[in-house]
């Protein structure tokens, strides 16, 4: 939920607003959306579409964050994504979050 420190990680412009109804935008323009849900430190639920979708056609991310004895867990859901995508969708939060995410996180 921090433009700067989103674009730190993946090395593409982000524009991500803090409020419930906020919109955001991630990768250069290319996935944006509205926030739905923001419960701090807990709870981050969002519309999402990539820029190459069917206009208007959204589907729905979670990210939920439980503390754990060693930090945090990250619980992620996706759902609405066209059959079509899904593939190429599932291995981008791979390769272009969670991978720089994690290098990030342990340095």
């Amino acid at each position: 939920m921090d433009s700067r420190k989103h674009a730190q990680f993946t090395g593409s412009n982000a524009d991500i607003s803090r409020q419930v109804g906020g919109r955001y935008t991630a990768f250069d323009g290319y996935n944006e959306g509205e926030n739905i849900e923001l419960i701090q430190d807990k709870k981050i639920v969002q519309s999402w579409r990539a820029s190459d979708w069917i206009q208007d056609y959204y589907s729905r991310v979670t990210f939920i964050l439980d503390r754990v004895e060693d930090g945090t867990q990250l619980t992620f859901t996706q759902t609405g994504v066209p059959e079509e995508q899904f593939e190429d969708i599932s291995q981008g939060w791979w390769d272009f979050y969670w991978y720089p995410m994690k290098e990030m996180l342990e340095k």
